[in-house]
């Protein structure tokens, strides 16, 4: 690209002054910055981190777009340990939903990263709603929550569902669920939310628990039917779908947004930087309409924003992890 080019031979004339190359080097900001993710492509993790990543592109963070890599593992854990072990030079960054940070210390006894003090919040990027979703394994008289609860107590040997991860939000809302019916949900864990899916319309998985813009494109095709969300009202990609709370399930309201993360002792001018590009990209027509494909909506914030949320869902769901008695292996 001409711009690129530009660039590149303006640095090196530059450089050639000596003195001045630190001054262009803050001046141009980070050269290249990778966005790491812990789940598959063709997720909403994925999709997140490579459309606001294309448009940092010559923001005063970065001259250039950022460079994805997928991590899938471990529900998301192999990504914040990589990220934790970065340079904090601002050249790598951690996307991630607020469940490898507030829900997992609850979980894991022996966390390989500590999120408070490992990871510097940089800002939030966007709000998902979850959903429950039934394949073509559940028959199609099965229209709401309480529909799915009956047909699962009548049919136990296929009362299975799937979630990205375990320990993940979607895993304890179908916790949730079984405790609070008495009904048994045998869970799925996968890396990710696409494999299940697959297997949902394979007619090898009954149902899932995931972010509903997982469902999205499927729901709206009529291979899958997503029968409830879990945000304080419906969603606005899916209005025709009512809430657990609608239907009289309220304990398993809740919202979780995906956020930027920089290595603990990266520069605030850095955090500050990059922070004010991401929330300048959420403000972008493009990304709007392209994050809302995946049921996602742009939710910028300050860093003492999503560090206050962060506490905040932590304290949240310490007494429900308590109450679903899952453990997880360190």
């Amino acid at each position: 690209m001409t711009t690129r080019r530009h660039f590149v031979q303006s640095a090196s004339a530059l450089a050639a002054l000596g003195t001045l190359s630190p001054l262009i080097a803050r001046a141009q900001g980070v050269d290249q910055v990778k966005i790491i993710n812990g789940f598959p492509a063709g997720g909403t993790a994925d999709a997140t981190s490579r459309r606001i990543g294309e448009q940092l592109r010559g923001s005063s963070y970065t001259p250039n777009a950022a460079v994805v890599e997928n991590k899938p593992g471990a529900g998301g854990r192999i990504a914040c340990e990589t990220v934790k072990n970065a340079a904090p030079d601002g050249r790598t960054l951690l996307l991630t939903p607020f469940s490898c940070t507030s829900v997992y210390p609850h979980i894991y006894s022996k966390l390989s990263y500590d999120p408070f003090t490992d990871l510097m919040p940089v800002s939030i990027a966007a709000v998902m709603h979850h959903g429950l979703a039934v394949g073509p394994m559940v028959p199609a008289t099965v229209k709401n929550v309480r529909d799915y609860v009956a047909w699962c107590k009548a049919n136990p040997d296929k009362a299975s569902y799937g979630s990205p991860a375990a320990g993940s939000l979607p895993h304890f809302l179908g916790a949730l669920l079984s405790s609070y019916t008495g009904v048994p949900l045998t869970h799925v864990p996968y890396r990710g939310s696409v494999p299940g899916v697959t297997d949902m319309l394979g007619s090898q998985l009954a149902s899932m628990f995931t972010p509903s813009g997982d469902f999205l494109a499927n729901h709206k095709a009529g291979k899958i039917r997503i029968i409830a969300t879990s945000g304080p009202t419906r969603s606005p990609f899916s209005p025709e779908v009512p809430t657990f709370a609608e239907q009289g399930f309220s304990e398993l309201t809740t919202e979780e947004w995906f956020g930027f993360y920089a290595p603990a002792k990266t520069p605030s001018s850095i955090i500050n930087s990059a922070n004010a590009a991401i929330n300048a990209t959420l403000k972008n027509p493009t990304v709007i309409s392209s994050l809302g494909t995946f049921g996602l909506a742009p939710a910028g914030s300050t860093v003492r924003e999503m560090d206050k949320s962060q506490r905040d869902a932590y304290f949240r769901w310490g007494p429900l992890v308590k109450h679903i008695g899952f453990t997880g292996m360190s």
